[in-house]
Protein backbone atom coordinates (compact mmCIF):
# COMPACT_ATOMS: atom_id res chain seq x y z
CA UNK A 1 0.00 0.00 0.00
CA UNK A 2 1.52 2.87 -1.05
CA UNK A 3 2.05 6.48 1.33
CA UNK A 4 -0.69 8.27 -0.17
CA UNK A 5 -3.69 5.99 -0.24
CA UNK A 6 -2.62 5.23 3.38
CA UNK A 7 -2.86 8.86 4.38
CA UNK A 8 -6.14 8.81 2.66
CA UNK A 9 -7.20 6.01 4.31
CA UNK A 10 -6.67 7.91 7.55
CA UNK A 11 -9.00 10.71 6.27
CA UNK A 12 -11.65 8.48 5.30
CA UNK A 13 -11.72 6.63 8.94
CA UNK A 14 -12.84 10.07 10.81
CA UNK A 15 -16.36 10.16 9.32
CA UNK A 16 -17.01 13.54 9.94
CA UNK A 17 -13.97 14.74 8.42
CA UNK A 18 -15.44 12.78 5.42
CA UNK A 19 -16.48 14.86 2.30
CA UNK A 20 -20.04 14.88 0.37
CA UNK A 21 -19.48 12.78 -3.00
CA UNK A 22 -20.00 15.02 -6.04
CA UNK A 23 -23.41 15.32 -7.60
CA UNK A 24 -23.47 14.92 -11.20
CA UNK A 25 -23.87 16.61 -13.42
CA UNK A 26 -20.61 18.67 -12.28
CA UNK A 27 -19.22 21.60 -14.02
CA UNK A 28 -16.04 23.14 -13.50
CA UNK A 29 -13.91 25.88 -14.23
CA UNK A 30 -11.11 25.13 -16.26
CA UNK A 31 -8.53 28.15 -17.44
CA UNK A 32 -11.76 29.67 -18.74
CA UNK A 33 -13.43 26.83 -20.08
CA UNK A 34 -16.02 25.09 -18.98
CA UNK A 35 -16.20 21.58 -18.55
CA UNK A 36 -18.79 19.30 -17.73
CA UNK A 37 -19.25 15.85 -16.60
CA UNK A 38 -22.45 14.01 -16.54
CA UNK A 39 -21.36 10.78 -14.40
CA UNK A 40 -18.15 9.88 -12.63
CA UNK A 41 -15.17 9.70 -15.92
CA UNK A 42 -14.09 5.96 -17.58
CA UNK A 43 -11.66 5.40 -19.57
CA UNK A 44 -9.25 8.41 -18.44
CA UNK A 45 -6.95 8.74 -20.78
CA UNK A 46 -3.76 11.23 -19.38
CA UNK A 47 -1.69 13.24 -21.11
CA UNK A 48 1.61 13.67 -18.84
CA UNK A 49 3.10 12.30 -15.68
CA UNK A 50 2.07 15.00 -13.14
CA UNK A 51 -1.69 14.18 -13.91
CA UNK A 52 -1.16 10.07 -14.14
CA UNK A 53 0.32 9.88 -10.73
CA UNK A 54 -2.20 12.39 -9.21
CA UNK A 55 -4.48 10.11 -10.53
CA UNK A 56 -2.94 7.01 -9.18
CA UNK A 57 -2.61 8.97 -5.53
CA UNK A 58 -5.96 9.68 -5.85
CA UNK A 59 -6.48 5.65 -6.07
CA UNK A 60 -7.93 6.14 -9.41
CA UNK A 61 -5.91 3.41 -11.93
CA UNK A 62 -9.06 0.90 -12.08
CA UNK A 63 -10.77 4.10 -13.89
CA UNK A 64 -7.45 4.60 -16.47
CA UNK A 65 -7.33 3.52 -20.23
CA UNK A 66 -4.05 5.31 -20.94
CA UNK A 67 -1.19 7.43 -19.99
CA UNK A 68 1.32 8.90 -22.05
CA UNK A 69 4.07 11.94 -21.99
CA UNK A 70 6.62 10.76 -19.36
CA UNK A 71 9.74 12.32 -17.96
CA UNK A 72 10.90 9.80 -14.96
CA UNK A 73 9.81 6.27 -14.51
CA UNK A 74 6.97 6.07 -12.16
CA UNK A 75 6.81 6.70 -8.26
CA UNK A 76 7.83 3.25 -6.90
CA UNK A 77 4.43 2.66 -4.71
CA UNK A 78 2.81 3.22 -8.44
CA UNK A 79 4.50 0.57 -10.17
CA UNK A 80 1.62 -1.81 -9.61
CA UNK A 81 -0.75 0.55 -10.81
CA UNK A 82 0.83 1.39 -13.67
CA UNK A 83 1.62 -1.92 -14.90
CA UNK A 84 -2.22 -2.03 -15.41
CA UNK A 85 -2.56 0.87 -17.62
CA UNK A 86 -1.77 1.68 -20.81
CA UNK A 87 1.00 3.52 -21.98
CA UNK A 88 0.16 4.70 -25.54
CA UNK A 89 3.08 6.58 -25.87
CA UNK A 90 6.25 7.61 -24.18
CA UNK A 91 6.10 11.19 -25.44
CA UNK A 92 3.28 13.00 -27.15
CA UNK A 93 0.58 10.45 -28.52
CA UNK A 94 -1.44 11.27 -31.27
CA UNK A 95 -5.04 12.62 -31.32
CA UNK A 96 -6.24 9.19 -32.69
CA UNK A 97 -4.70 7.02 -30.47
CA UNK A 98 -6.44 9.18 -27.36
CA UNK A 99 -9.72 9.37 -28.50
CA UNK A 100 -9.58 5.73 -30.03
CA UNK A 101 -9.77 4.93 -26.03
CA UNK A 102 -13.23 6.75 -26.00
CA UNK A 103 -12.06 8.64 -22.99
CA UNK A 104 -14.54 10.07 -20.73
CA UNK A 105 -11.78 12.21 -19.30
CA UNK A 106 -8.50 13.60 -20.78
CA UNK A 107 -6.39 15.50 -18.22
CA UNK A 108 -2.90 17.23 -18.77
CA UNK A 109 -0.19 18.51 -17.23
CA UNK A 110 0.85 21.24 -20.15
CA UNK A 111 -1.44 23.49 -22.33
CA UNK A 112 0.65 22.76 -25.79
CA UNK A 113 -0.35 19.18 -25.13
CA UNK A 114 -4.04 20.57 -25.30
CA UNK A 115 -4.79 24.44 -26.06
CA UNK A 116 -4.67 26.68 -28.73
CA UNK A 117 -2.46 25.00 -30.65
CA UNK A 118 -2.16 21.87 -28.74
CA UNK A 119 0.49 19.24 -30.10
CA UNK A 120 -2.13 16.30 -29.41
CA UNK A 121 -5.10 18.73 -30.16
CA UNK A 122 -7.35 21.48 -29.49
CA UNK A 123 -9.85 21.67 -26.74
CA UNK A 124 -12.93 22.04 -29.14
CA UNK A 125 -11.63 19.03 -31.23
CA UNK A 126 -12.16 17.04 -27.88
CA UNK A 127 -15.70 18.94 -26.99
CA UNK A 128 -16.69 18.21 -30.52
CA UNK A 129 -16.59 14.56 -29.60
CA UNK A 130 -18.16 15.13 -25.98
CA UNK A 131 -14.70 14.58 -24.13
CA UNK A 132 -13.85 16.75 -21.56
CA UNK A 133 -10.26 18.09 -21.89
CA UNK A 134 -8.40 19.26 -18.71
CA UNK A 135 -5.35 21.78 -18.13
CA UNK A 136 -3.82 21.57 -15.00
CA UNK A 137 -4.20 25.31 -13.60
CA UNK A 138 -0.73 25.71 -13.14
CA UNK A 139 0.36 26.02 -16.94
CA UNK A 140 -2.08 28.05 -17.82
CA UNK A 141 -3.08 30.37 -15.08
CA UNK A 142 -0.82 33.60 -14.66
CA UNK A 143 1.37 32.16 -17.94
CA UNK A 144 0.99 32.61 -21.81
CA UNK A 145 1.92 30.08 -23.49
CA UNK A 146 1.49 31.56 -26.92
CA UNK A 147 4.88 33.55 -26.42
CA UNK A 148 8.66 31.72 -25.82
CA UNK A 149 9.00 27.68 -26.54
CA UNK A 150 7.67 26.82 -23.29
CA UNK A 151 5.36 29.94 -22.76
CA UNK A 152 6.17 32.95 -20.45
CA UNK A 153 5.08 33.78 -16.83
CA UNK A 154 2.45 36.47 -16.32
CA UNK A 155 3.30 36.04 -12.76
CA UNK A 156 5.04 34.49 -10.50
CA UNK A 157 4.00 30.16 -9.98
CA UNK A 158 1.75 29.85 -7.00
CA UNK A 159 1.54 26.24 -5.38
CA UNK A 160 -2.09 26.95 -4.89
CA UNK A 161 -2.70 25.91 -8.33
CA UNK A 162 -1.79 22.32 -7.38
CA UNK A 163 -3.71 22.14 -4.46
CA UNK A 164 -6.00 23.65 -6.81
CA UNK A 165 -5.78 21.06 -9.60
CA UNK A 166 -5.66 18.07 -6.98
CA UNK A 167 -9.13 19.12 -5.86
CA UNK A 168 -10.44 19.52 -9.31
CA UNK A 169 -9.12 16.35 -10.43
CA UNK A 170 -10.94 14.49 -6.96
CA UNK A 171 -13.92 16.26 -7.71
CA UNK A 172 -14.30 14.94 -11.26
CA UNK A 173 -13.09 11.43 -10.14
CA UNK A 174 -15.16 11.30 -6.86
CA UNK A 175 -12.15 11.35 -4.16
CA UNK A 176 -12.47 14.27 -2.27
CA UNK A 177 -10.90 12.51 0.33
CA UNK A 178 -8.28 11.11 -1.16
CA UNK A 179 -7.27 14.64 -2.53
CA UNK A 180 -7.91 16.54 0.96
CA UNK A 181 -5.91 13.97 2.54
CA UNK A 182 -2.82 14.08 -0.62
CA UNK A 183 -2.62 17.96 -0.13
CA UNK A 184 -2.63 18.12 3.53
CA UNK A 185 0.40 15.67 3.07
CA UNK A 186 1.92 17.41 1.04
CA UNK A 187 1.45 20.74 2.75
CA UNK A 188 2.70 19.04 6.00
CA UNK A 189 6.23 17.97 4.55
CA UNK A 190 6.46 21.37 2.62
CA UNK A 191 6.22 23.39 6.14
CA UNK A 192 9.19 20.89 7.33
CA UNK A 193 11.48 21.22 4.40
CA UNK A 194 11.15 25.00 4.17
CA UNK A 195 12.28 25.01 8.37
CA UNK A 196 15.07 23.09 7.63
CA UNK A 197 16.50 25.08 4.84
CA UNK A 198 15.57 28.18 6.92
CA UNK A 199 17.52 26.72 9.83
CA UNK A 200 21.04 26.35 7.67
CA UNK A 201 21.22 30.36 7.34
CA UNK A 202 22.77 30.42 4.48
CA UNK A 203 22.58 34.54 3.57
CA UNK A 204 22.44 35.15 -0.68
CA UNK A 205 22.99 31.87 -1.89
CA UNK A 206 22.26 31.38 -5.33
CA UNK A 207 21.15 28.94 -7.85
CA UNK A 208 20.86 27.84 -11.31
CA UNK A 209 18.47 25.04 -13.06
CA UNK A 210 19.40 23.27 -16.11
CA UNK A 211 16.77 20.93 -17.46
CA UNK A 212 18.25 19.97 -21.08
CA UNK A 213 19.77 21.38 -24.03
CA UNK A 214 18.72 20.67 -27.74
CA UNK A 215 22.40 20.24 -28.15
CA UNK A 216 25.36 20.40 -25.78
CA UNK A 217 27.34 23.02 -27.99
CA UNK A 218 23.90 25.24 -27.89
CA UNK A 219 22.56 27.44 -25.32
CA UNK A 220 20.95 25.33 -22.21
CA UNK A 221 17.24 25.61 -21.52
CA UNK A 222 17.44 26.89 -17.91
CA UNK A 223 15.03 27.54 -15.21
CA UNK A 224 13.22 31.13 -15.14
CA UNK A 225 12.60 33.56 -12.91
CA UNK A 226 9.21 33.15 -12.35
CA UNK A 227 8.33 29.15 -13.26
CA UNK A 228 8.39 26.50 -10.80
CA UNK A 229 11.60 25.62 -10.19
CA UNK A 230 12.24 29.15 -8.76
CA UNK A 231 9.85 29.03 -6.29
CA UNK A 232 11.38 26.11 -5.01
CA UNK A 233 14.61 28.29 -4.81
CA UNK A 234 12.63 30.63 -3.11
CA UNK A 235 11.13 28.58 -0.60
CA UNK A 236 14.51 27.20 0.34
CA UNK A 237 16.03 31.09 0.21
CA UNK A 238 17.99 30.50 -2.77
CA UNK A 239 18.42 33.60 -5.54
CA UNK A 240 17.45 32.15 -9.14
CA UNK A 241 20.44 33.56 -11.11
CA UNK A 242 18.17 33.45 -14.31
CA UNK A 243 15.91 36.79 -14.70
CA UNK A 244 13.97 35.71 -17.59
CA UNK A 245 10.25 35.80 -17.22
CA UNK A 246 10.27 32.70 -20.04
CA UNK A 247 9.38 29.46 -18.28
CA UNK A 248 12.65 27.41 -19.92
CA UNK A 249 14.73 30.68 -21.89
CA UNK A 250 17.62 29.68 -23.72
CA UNK A 251 20.87 31.29 -21.76
CA UNK A 252 24.39 31.09 -22.76
CA UNK A 253 27.17 29.72 -20.38
CA UNK A 254 29.21 32.76 -20.21
CA UNK A 255 26.15 34.97 -18.54
CA UNK A 256 25.54 31.87 -15.68
CA UNK A 257 29.28 31.75 -15.05
CA UNK A 258 29.65 35.28 -14.51
CA UNK A 259 26.62 34.96 -11.81
CA UNK A 260 28.82 32.09 -10.60
CA UNK A 261 25.41 30.18 -8.73
CA UNK A 262 26.35 28.55 -5.60
CA UNK A 263 24.67 25.21 -6.38
CA UNK A 264 23.84 24.09 -10.03
CA UNK A 265 20.97 22.16 -10.50
CA UNK A 266 20.49 19.42 -12.90
CA UNK A 267 17.61 17.62 -14.77
CA UNK A 268 17.20 13.55 -14.76
CA UNK A 269 15.21 11.81 -16.50
CA UNK A 270 14.31 8.76 -18.90
CA UNK A 271 13.14 10.91 -21.87
CA UNK A 272 15.92 11.20 -24.41
CA UNK A 273 14.52 13.93 -27.08
CA UNK A 274 18.36 15.43 -26.89
CA UNK A 275 21.34 13.87 -25.78
CA UNK A 276 21.89 16.48 -22.39
CA UNK A 277 18.68 14.70 -21.54
CA UNK A 278 21.26 12.09 -19.77
CA UNK A 279 21.83 13.85 -16.63
CA UNK A 280 25.60 12.11 -16.99
CA UNK A 281 26.17 14.07 -20.03
CA UNK A 282 25.43 16.85 -18.28
CA UNK A 283 27.80 16.29 -16.05
CA UNK A 284 30.69 15.39 -17.87
CA UNK A 285 29.98 18.80 -20.15
CA UNK A 286 29.97 21.00 -16.54
CA UNK A 287 33.40 19.55 -15.73
CA UNK A 288 35.24 19.41 -19.04
CA UNK A 289 33.61 22.86 -20.80
CA UNK A 290 36.50 25.93 -19.82
CA UNK A 291 33.73 28.04 -19.69
CA UNK A 292 31.66 25.91 -16.91
CA UNK A 293 34.55 23.78 -15.55
CA UNK A 294 35.35 27.35 -13.89
CA UNK A 295 32.36 27.88 -11.59
CA UNK A 296 32.64 27.70 -7.93
CA UNK A 297 29.41 24.87 -7.75
CA UNK A 298 31.60 22.75 -10.52
CA UNK A 299 34.88 22.83 -8.60
CA UNK A 300 33.44 22.16 -5.48
CA UNK A 301 31.08 19.87 -6.62
CA UNK A 302 27.99 21.45 -6.12
CA UNK A 303 25.69 19.69 -8.01
CA UNK A 304 21.96 18.63 -7.35
CA UNK A 305 20.83 15.79 -9.54
CA UNK A 306 16.99 16.12 -9.66
CA UNK A 307 14.33 14.32 -11.61
CA UNK A 308 12.66 16.23 -14.24
CA UNK A 309 9.16 15.51 -13.46
CA UNK A 310 10.13 17.28 -9.45
CA UNK A 311 10.58 20.23 -11.25
CA UNK A 312 6.88 20.36 -12.22
CA UNK A 313 3.58 21.03 -11.21
CA UNK A 314 2.93 17.56 -9.60
CA UNK A 315 2.97 15.85 -6.64
CA UNK A 316 6.90 15.31 -7.11
CA UNK A 317 7.22 18.89 -6.53
CA UNK A 318 7.62 18.50 -2.84
CA UNK A 319 9.90 15.38 -3.08
CA UNK A 320 12.09 17.96 -5.09
CA UNK A 321 12.26 20.60 -2.50
CA UNK A 322 13.47 17.60 0.09
CA UNK A 323 16.11 16.86 -2.53
CA UNK A 324 17.20 20.12 -3.27
CA UNK A 325 17.28 21.45 1.15
CA UNK A 326 19.37 17.59 1.56
CA UNK A 327 22.12 19.49 -1.43
CA UNK A 328 22.08 22.71 0.05
CA UNK A 329 23.79 20.87 3.27
CA UNK A 330 27.40 21.55 1.31
CA UNK A 331 27.20 25.15 0.79
CA UNK A 332 27.37 24.92 5.15
CA UNK A 333 30.38 22.48 5.01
Amino acid sequence: MNRFTLTALFAMAAPAAMAAPTEYPLTIDNCGHALTFSARPDNVVSIGQATTEILYALGQADRMAGTALWFNAVLPEFEDENERVERISDNMPSFEAVVAKRPGFVPTMFEWMIGEQGAVGTREQFADLGIPAYVMPADCEGKDNLVGADGTRLAPFDIQTVWDSINQMARVMDAQDAGDALIADLKARETAVVERAAAMNLPDSSAAVWFSSADLELDPYMAGAMGIPAWMLERLGLRNVVTSDEEWPTVGWETIARADPSVIVIARMDRRRFPADDFEEKLRFLKSDPVTGQMTAVKENRIVILDAEAMHASIRLIDGLEVLAEGMDRLSK
